[in-house]
């Protein structure tokens, strides 16, 4: 099956999903997520990587960065993936692939939404059941946005509170906790596909514009809209044709953004003025 053509839109922000291969459980040990988060660390010092928020799983991994428009994302994640892989497959005595063939990435739009997106990553192991908190999931970047730590700090606190237009850290971090515990307040958290599976999610100007530098090849870009926030997603096109789900390096080089997108239902997410049914900081 041929590689679906891509656009790069620098100066976003990505909220990327990398799955283990056949969606095994091969992150199972917590010393294979803090390797994966120590190579993230490394990315950030060897590429000037501005992560705003992570979380390590059992079998896949969410990031949330902040792209400078250099190709350090695509290095970072070919760093990070494929370092993490040798050392499993070495220990284990593996062959094999360790990951699927590509990431996924989102474009999340720099309002409400983005809020939103770092919440759907603190509560994902709530949503798997393995905790009752996020700050009881260790790999995840829940616990460093409220307790940064003195070192080896991965997640770029200046630029996540300046692009949530927060003027002082504490503000920040009061914003952040009150978000999550308002959401754990509402009852089961649920998935939201359009954060993993969607091309981009925001205000209708900014997913017109991420379709707008599409193109025209491939897929057939869709928008739906769910009160004020809209999704920008890819359907399979007619004859029978096919595209590929998951996408390759995000840089200048790779044409325009195609990833599938099956043909679920989009799960309510609320006015992008609404924050869990209370307003957002301005």
């Amino acid at each position: 099956m041929p590689r679906a053509h891509r656009h790069f839109v620098p100066h976003a922000v990505w909220h990327i999903t990398h799955r283990c291969h056949g969606k095994r459980f091969l992150l199972k040990f917590a010393q294979d997520r803090r390797r994966w988060l120590r190579w993230l660390f490394e990315a950030k010092k060897r590429y000037g990587l501005r992560v705003l928020n992570y979380i390590v799983t059992s079998n896949h991994v969410h990031l949330v960065v902040w792209d400078r428009g250099d190709g350090g994302i695509s290095a970072s994640m070919q760093l990070v993936a494929g370092r993490t892989a040798q050392a499993y497959n070495r220990r284990k005595g593996r062959r094999g692939a360790f990951w699927e063939d590509r990431y996924h990435a989102t474009a999340v739009d720099t309002d409400a939404h983005l809020a939103r997106c770092l919440v759907y990553l603190d509560l994902n192991m709530v949503r798997a059941g393995a905790v009752a908190h996020p700050s009881q999931w260790r790999e995840g970047g829940y616990r460093e946005i409220q307790a940064p730590p003195q070192r080896y700090g991965i997640v770029d606190l200046e630029a996540l509170k300046a692009l949530l237009g927060f003027d002082r850290m504490d503000r920040l971090q009061r914003s952040h906790k009150r978000w999550v515990e308002d959401r754990l307040a509402v009852g089961p958290v649920q998935r939201e596909e359009c954060w993993s599976e969607g091309l981009a999610v925001g205000r209708q100007s900014f997913v017109e514009h991420v379709r707008t530098r599409s193109g025209k090849q491939g897929c057939y870009h869709v928008i739906s809209q769910h009160g004020d926030t809209y999704v920008l997603r890819e359907c399979r096109p007619p004859y029978g044709d096919d595209c590929s789900a998951k996408m390759g390096p995000l840089s200048p080089e790779n044409g325009v953004i195609l990833a599938n997108f099956c043909s679920k239902t989009m799960q309510y997410l609320g006015p992008t003025r609404m924050m869990f049914g209370k307003k957002t900081p301005a």
